[in-house]
């Protein structure tokens, strides 16, 4: 154990020091020590958060920027009924025309018609003067009287001839003689009276009436003209107008398949405008095929026809005959849009459900009309990429817009 110095409490105590002569000269010094400390302390703390910091941010591993979202427009694989259609380019042709022309030289003073007008057959349009053919018909008429009255002669004289041979009064050879005359008249009675009924058609044809319905085009002659069977031209053409006809020509390759599928039922022809409007102008019935290719064109031309109750179709008039060849049921479709071509054939972008999207390989049975049938490679319900496939790959990450929004894809 220690020993120490007991304290007398009656002892004074001890005096302190003096301050030193600089802190009794300068009262601020205490102060400006403790903010210099304050400063230092600051700067430490400061420096090490800023290591804290850059140690910190070089140990965290680099964090890889997200993968964009590729808006795409997408379409429902479907299953449904797609008719087959064959198209090709035809002229509309009057059902029948006839231009009308004289069979008899005169000068023509009628006209029963306007032009434009709609005629039944057997209605009277044109009239050619008729007395030179009257005038010759009554020749005829009198050539007929003639030869009968000496038919009539000769006949009589036959009988008395008839009776003096079996009376032996005369000679064989003169009995025979009148027997001929008789006959040489006989003929000549009937050659006069076929040429009475010459000059009754060739008054007839002084006539002139519509042989066929339909409706009349220009006046190719006027009223008083002199008309001949030479004519080139004619008087009018006739042209039916109901029904009416179409003549297309088709590729070659496709002649088996309409023959097949005509021997089958009728095949229904729509006629378009020369835009390719979806709505038909009038629908018909194919009724011709003809009966050789054309060489030239590789082209089988056929004819369909249309009742053309609206007078839509127009003799002349150029427009696209659509054929339906057959329906195919239950097939797979998709706008053709959804096909892409690429060097190892078409193909499609399926979306998945993890909204990626994967390249199939598909194989295009055809495309018509915007739509393609797919015999392989696609399922009904799957959905495809209609819009935005430029940007795609294989996995690529989609952002599906609407399917009733197309065109949204920037």
């Amino acid at each position: 154990m220690s020993s120490s110095t007991p304290i007398d409490p009656d002892t004074p105590p001890l005096p302190m020091p003096d301050p030193e002569p600089d802190q009794e000269r300068d009262p601020h010094a205490s102060r400006r020590r403790r903010g210099c400390g304050c400063l230092i302390l600051g700067l430490l703390l400061l420096l090490g958060a800023a290591g804290w910091w850059w140690f910190g941010r070089k140990s965290e591993k680099p964090q890889e920027p997200p993968v964009p979202e590729v808006p795409v427009v997408p379409v429902t694989v479907k299953r449904q009924d797609m008719p087959i259609y064959l198209d090709g380019l035809g002229t509309v042709q009057p059902y029948q025309s006839v231009t009308l022309q004289v069979r008899v030289e005169g000068q023509i003073t009628q006209m029963h018609f306007k032009e434009g007008d709609d005629v039944k057959k057997g209605d009277l349009l044109v009239e050619i003067d008729p007395k030179t053919y009257d005038a010759q018909l009554a020749q005829a008429k009198a050539r007929v009287e003639q030869d009968g009255a000496q038919l009539d002669n000769a006949k009589r004289d036959l009988l008395r001839y008839a009776d003096m041979y079996e009376r032996k009064v005369i000679a064989q050879q003169q009995y025979d003689t009148q027997v001929a005359l008789v006959d040489q008249l006989s003929a000549a009675v009937n050659a006069s009276l076929a040429a009475v009924e010459n000059q009754k058609v060739q008054l007839g044809y002084t006539r002139i009436h519509a042989p066929i319905s339909g409706r009349i085009g220009l006046r190719l002659i006027d009223l008083g003209n002199i008309a001949r069977p030479s004519d080139q031209n004619g008087i009018i053409t006739i042209n039916q107008l109901r029904p009416i006809s179409i003549v297309f020509t088709l590729p070659e390759r496709h002649l088996f398949a309409v023959q097949q599928q005509q021997a089958r039922h009728p095949l229904t022809v729509y006629a378009l405008d020369r835009d390719l409007a979806e709505k038909p102008i009038s629908t018909g019935r194919l009724t011709v095929i003809d009966n050789q290719i054309d060489t030239d064109t590789g082209t089988i031309r056929m004819k369909a026809e249309f009742e053309n109750s609206d007078l839509r179709l127009w003799p002349g008039q150029f427009t696209n005959a659509r054929l339906l060849l057959e329906t195919r049921n239950d097939a797979i479709v998709v706008p053709a849009a959804v096909v892409q071509r690429g060097p190892e054939g078409n193909h499609a972008f399926v979306v998945r459900e993890d909204q990626t999207v994967s390249v199939r390989k598909i194989d295009v049975e055809m495309i018509q009309l915007g739509q393609a049938i797919i015999r392989s490679g696609l399922n009904p319900g799957e959905q495809v990429v209609l819009e935005g496939q430029y940007r795609l790959q294989e996995g690529t990450r989609v952002r599906v817009v609407s399917e009733t929004q197309p065109g949204k894809v920037k």
